[in-house]
């Protein structure tokens, strides 16, 4: 069962009442004078007012981004200068990190513990493009005597940065490090559920020393402010995370201005426990993987595979373990799962748990706990012996619920795995190192960890196959997506032209 909640919520100081868009340099509303609510996701009420940015605010936003590139100092310093920059700016975020994660745990949920780490990644992020753009050597070929080829790389233009609710302020940094790292500037449209941390990356910038233009920021519904900045013929980049349905809709729409498109997308990723695991370590694991970030998380291990002769123990513990979880308000330090980000994720959440009830076995949760009667929380809950033609098996649930299925055979294990539409992570417990690499070679995922929980070096790509996503961000990966590579040619010797029309007797 879930341990009572015993202290009181807190809620942060000096919270705004209203959020404007961030345009030019200046804090604006939008254009029609239209807002909508932002919910306090452990009460739903109402705590503040957004702008409400459509396509005149993009139009708007564009404009200056696009005046800064092609008239500013930004996409013209050396790589040290942009990187300095970059350092401040992660200083601010270090320095601040408690007010942001304070402010990120109050607007979506997220329990204060982990969104203080979430707050420190973002620093993080800029601190490693800061050093990776001044590090950066592109390739150059010399044929002796005849020939030396080098690359140019180039800043692209105005970048579309569309982030997610989960983590957002963290996500928003892994966009704008890297995109502003390499010369661009950027308009970041956020996740209307969650703006309030958003909101602050104005006033790091300004102290920072980036020139006015460089950012902007317009809030907004999807369908208005999200679609204008897809749609709109002065924006040759495209970053987005979030649902996969949302994501075919953008590829859609950029298709006719052929975009540049970086997409991570939605996952169902699995965790395979074979029978000579270090079951403590997977359990751990596995209940991290799922429960961690109230569940909203993309690469989840939302699937757990567990080999037969292990399966009943594992299942046991599992849900033991997972009863032990701490529900709790978000910004109480012993919460381990807060409240989820809306309530109408929070119905959708418990529309699958409904369901699980009819498609595996119930173990562990199954409902709101009984200290909460308001607000988006749900008991972590744990299904077994889920049929993989489920629903709860099949499809993303994006919260703290998990399917448990047995299988018996290595080739059995691969076949669950691979079968669902989505392929963005997956996780294998084992001793047998053979297997494993074996194992991670043929799983269709795009990033596998092996007898590890999600733990990422910055340097490696991160993205997805099938519905998981299209193309690759992290490290040098980055770096490609937000530059073009202009390929510069010398001829040393004499010039090899072959001559046509040639003069007679010549």
């Amino acid at each position: 069962m879930t341990t009572p909640q015993t202290t009181a919520r807190r809620v942060p100081a000096e919270l705004p009442e209203s959020i404007q868009h961030y345009i030019g340099g200046r804090f604006v509303d939008s254009v029609d004078g239209d807002t909508f609510d932002v919910l306090d996701p452990v009460t739903n009420q109402t705590y503040l007012q957004a702008a409400a940015g459509k396509k005149a605010d993009i139009d708007l936003a564009v404009a200056a981004a696009r005046k800064a590139f092609t008239e500013g100092p930004w996409p013209r310093m050396l790589p040290r200068e942009r990187s300095r920059v970059l350092h401040r700016i992660a200083d601010l975020v270090e320095s601040r990190d408690e007010r942001l994660a304070e402010l990120e745990s109050f607007d979506s949920g997220l329990p204060i513990t982990q969104a203080l780490g979430q707050a420190r990644r973002a620093a993080e992020n800029f601190r490693f493009f800061a050093d990776l753009i001044v590090a950066q050597t592109d390739d150059a070929f010399k044929v002796p005597g005849r020939q030396l080829n080098y690359v140019n790389r180039k800043p692209i233009g105005v970048a579309g940065l569309i982030t997610p609710w989960n983590t957002p302020f963290m996500l928003e940094s892994w966009k704008l490090g890297p995109a502003l790292a390499t010369g661009n500037t950027v308009v970041l449209k956020p996740a209307e559920f969650t703006p309030l941390s958003a909101s602050l990356w104005a006033g790091i910038f300004e102290e920072a020393g980036l020139p006015e233009g460089v950012f902007n920021l317009v809030n907004g519904l999807g369908e208005d402010a999200g679609d204008a900045l897809v749609k709109h013929p002065d924006v040759p980049l495209i970053s987005f995370t979030g649902e996969s349905s949302t994501g075919q809709l953008i590829f859609g729409n950029a298709a006719p201005f052929l975009k540049g498109l970086s997409m991570e997308l939605g996952g169902k990723s699995p965790a395979i426990v074979f029978a000579d695991a270090d079951l403590d370590a997977a359990i751990d694991a596995t209940i991290f993987g799922v429960f961690s970030l109230n569940g909203e998380r993309c690469t989840a291990g939302s699937r757990i595979l567990v080999q037969r002769d292990v399966y009943d123990a594992f299942v046991e513990r599992y849900a033991a373990q997972a009863d032990r979880v701490k529900v709790g308000y978000p910004d109480d330090p012993e919460t381990e799962v807060g409240a989820l980000v809306h309530p109408e994720h929070y119905a959708k959440v418990m529309s699958y748990v409904e369901l699980g009830k009819t498609e595996g076995r119930l173990v562990a949760g199954g409902g709101r706990p009984e200290e909460f009667p308001e607000g988006n929380f749900v008991r972590p809950t744990v299904f077994a012996d889920v049929s993989p033609d489920a629903r709860i098996f099949q499809e993303e649930i994006f919260g703290p619920v998990v399917a448990i299925t047995p299988f018996d055979t290595d080739e059995e294990a691969l076949a669950l795995a691979n079968n669902t539409k989505y392929g963005l992570a997956a996780y294998v417990w084992t001793s047998d190192l053979k297997r494993a690499h074996n194992f991670a070679q043929n799983v269709e995922a795009g990033m596998v960890w092996l007898n590890s929980n999600n733990v990422r070096d910055l340097r490696t790509p991160f993205g997805g196959v099938k519905a998981s996503g299209l193309g690759h961000e992290g490290g040098y990966r980055s770096i490609d997506f937000y530059t073009d590579q202009q390929a510069v040619h010398i001829t040393l010797g004499p010039a090899h032209n072959p001559t046509f029309g040639k003069a007679p007797g010549h």
